[in-house]
């Protein structure tokens, strides 16, 4: 067993696994930047469509 504990702590990391890793990180990081940007879109549009609803809106009766 000391054999298996040793030759699987000091084996080197596997070089697919790394690069697997790596392009991994950088996909989320990517996604992460592209919900950001969503977010900031979905923003800008939740305000503008506040704004026209505002203008379509009678405060008052037309007819009294």
């Amino acid at each position: 067993m000391a054999k298996a504990l040793y030759g699987h702590v000091g084996a080197a990391p596997d070089r697919r696994l790394l690069d697997e890793v790596t392009r991994l990180r950088a996909r989320v990081e990517a996604l992460e930047f592209e919900v950001t940007r969503l977010r900031a879109e979905n923003d800008r549009l939740a305000a503008a469509a506040a704004e026209a609803g505002d203008l379509l809106r009678i405060p008052e009766p037309a007819l009294t």
